[in-house]
């Protein structure tokens, strides 16, 4: 069953055309991890799945119920006066779930995410790795069926970055959404993809796509196996016959 699809998609801005023509499709509890070069388009499509934008052409097809889509930024985007638990609440919050129910499955979330005995803490008392771990909380407390990730991890350092990726897997194991994952970082869209998606230079089309083999979540040292490593190789080469193109 397909949960979200690009159909012919273009975006155009003043400047020119940022996207497409570009078809995409996500089926149910699918994780596609989405690159291509700084500028292709690969956030503008993630915010036409997400609603945040109109295409120019082309049809967008995604779950339009309330909940039903989530996104996790770059950045946290966390309000600072709000304890972490008061944060993760907000979207059954505004949909109107009573105070105490919100914050009590709020709390359930956080520590699906690591963060149990962290709900008081206000973002400033924060790292950034559990920053984001609240932001992923926020996103899945209303058990969406499309979560949508873009570049989450680019400012963290490499272990908390690998550390997370294992934390979005295991998350991903007990609720199964579909997941969108945009990364600049080859080897992570191939650890934590079943499917990866290369973009052209912008503006963006499909360059190729590449099946990755292996269950999910990932078993320990499957990024020293050899399917792994020719994977991130086959990849490679698309993404620099993408930018060439």
């Amino acid at each position: 069953m397909t949960v979200a699809a690009l159909e012919n998609v273009e975006v155009d801005y003043a400047r020119g055309r940022a996207l497409g023509p570009l078809d995409l499709a996500i089926r149910e509890s699918e994780i596609v991890a989405l690159v291509g070069p700084s500028g292709c388009g690969k956030s503008t499509a993630l915010r036409l799945l997400a609603g945040l934008e109109a295409p120019t052409r082309g049809v967008v097809r995604r779950t339009q119920a309330r909940g039903e889509t989530s996104v996790v930024f770059q950045s946290p985007t966390l309000a600072p006066w709000l304890s972490a638990r008061a944060n993760a609440a907000l979207p059954l919050e505004l949909a109107g779930v009573p105070a105490a129910e919100a914050r009590r499955r709020a709390g359930e979330a956080l520590a699906r995410v690591g963060l149990a005995g962290a709900e008081a803490a206000r973002p400033a008392q924060l790292s950034g790795g559990m920053a984001m771990r609240v932001s992923l909380a926020r996103a899945l407390v209303t058990e969406p069926k499309l979560l949508l990730l873009d570049e989450p991890f680019s400012a963290l350092d490499e272990m908390t970055r690998r550390a997370l990726a294992d934390d979005v897997l295991k998350l991903w194991q007990g609720l199964q959404p579909a997941i969108i994952f945009v990364t600049h970082n080859v080897e992570e869209a191939v650890y934590m993809a079943s499917r990866v998606v290369v973009m052209t230079a912008g503006p963006g089309r499909l360059a190729g796509e590449t099946a990755v083999d292996g269950p999910l979540p990932r078993a320990p040292g499957f990024r020293t196996t050899v399917g792994f490593r020719r994977t991130v190789e086959t990849v490679s080469k698309a993404l620099a016959q993408g930018m060439a193109a």
